[in-house]
């Protein structure tokens, strides 16, 4: 290990003599810094990047072998830090982080806004049927159930039965309610045909919303009773904490109904006033693409903005670590990592350690089983 941490000190330090233009290089870690907004907006434009899906084979093989070149410190001379941010965003966009295998394009997360927003314009078309509205909230959760899969953990696999569950759940839930709304608008007298239309546009966020939030429930109640493991600010297991399970399940749940708000929410309002436009009113037959560039400017624009105005862990522990504890066996990443007072958990836990906080890994903040925010190894699915 140490033989390891020396060669790669030695090729960051070859690395950094040969470009001041990138940040110097670090093996798995994200490029831009988290601690503020504009770092964190640009690691996420870095991650649903679509450029990455056109990259070839051979590209992807000098890539890997330039980041196992840094790992053992036999960099060949002249390479940038550039180069090398460049072959671990290629790497981390492609190949599974634990099985180290090609993720299905559709499922990769530079393939989430492509792939992605023929569904959501899908959901936000106008006058749907009965039919078509089971058909498109289907159609989301299953493509949101096959990037969770392909993006799972394999370091410590779920059993089936829990993605199944999961599944299942959100399904219902989002054609439960999408299809009870419908109705529900249809036989609102009070309204007129333009408002009718307009309110029906809104009614996939709550069904969307509601299926997020039944599926982190199905995924995770049994935290709720087992609880889960608290640490102290040198990564020591502290205990097993209830409240903490609640904290965690409870931020994942709000975060899981803000986040669609900008993919749902924004395009029914543009096209709104849009669709009022000189042009649109001459060429309604525009207005389908319309719509559809809206929904990819709201997909690729708003949905990393609004995911960076959450940050994911506070720098500051106590403790006598110079950095954030982490769990090493357990593949989870610094970032999914929450601080909060030993005074509001259990007794138990406060007595168990001398820290004044303590953390815990707060999952996913929008599916299961996490997102890379690779450096994370899944993404965040909130459509």
């Amino acid at each position: 290990m140490a033989d390891t941490a020396t060669t790669a000190s030695a090729a960051a330090a070859s690395a950094a003599n040969t470009s001041t233009d990138a940040p110097p290089f670090q093996l798995g870690k994200p490029r831009f810094q988290q601690t503020s907004f504009y770092g964190r907006f640009r690691h996420f434009l870095d991650i649903i990047d679509p450029r990455t899906l056109f990259v070839t084979e051979r590209r992807l093989r000098e890539a890997v072998q330039l980041l196992e070149d840094y790992k053992h410190g036999t960099l060949r001379p002249g390479v940038t830090n550039e180069q090398l941010w460049s072959a671990q965003k290629i790497k981390q966009a492609i190949l599974h982080p634990d099985t180290n295998e090609k993720i299905f394009m559709p499922f990769r997360m530079s393939g989430y806004i492509p792939f992605g927003t023929p569904i959501v314009v899908g959901l936000l078309l106008p006058n749907q049927t009965l039919a078509s509205t089971v058909f498109w909230q289907w159609l989301n959760q299953s493509h949101n159930a096959c990037v969770n899969y392909a993006n799972r953990n394999a370091t410590k696999p779920s059993p089936a039965s829990k993605f199944i569950q999961g599944y299942l759940g959100a399904v219902i839930s989002a054609v439960s309610i999408a299809v009870g709304l419908n109705v529900l608008v249809q036989k609102a007298n009070k309204f007129t045909p333009a408002t009718r239309l307009l309110v029906q546009r809104f009614v996939p966020f709550p069904a969307v919303a509601s299926a997020n939030i039944c599926n982190v429930v199905l995924m995770r109640y049994g935290e709720l009773e087992e609880g889960i493991d608290v640490l102290d600010g040198d990564g020591n297991l502290v205990g097993s904490s209830k409240i903490a399970a609640r904290h965690a399940l409870l931020e994942t749940a709000l975060t899981r109904v803000v986040l669609p708000m900008p993919i749902l929410v924004l395009p029914p309002i543009v096209m709104s006033m849009l669709e009022k436009t000189a042009l649109l009113q001459a060429r309604p037959r525009l207005l389908l693409p319309v719509q559809s560039l809206v929904c990819l400017a709201a997909f690729g624009l708003a949905l990393p903005l609004a995911i960076s105005l959450f940050p994911q862990m506070s720098e500051e522990h106590s403790g006598t670590s110079a950095s954030p504890p982490t769990l090493q066996g357990d593949h989870v990443h610094r970032d999914l990592l929450e601080e909060i007072e030993t005074s509001q958990l259990e007794p138990e836990i406060a007595r168990a350690t001398s820290s004044r906080t303590v953390v815990y890994n707060k999952g996913l903040i929008t599916s299961e089983p996490w997102w890379p925010l690779p450096g994370y190894s899944s993404w965040p699915v909130v459509a």
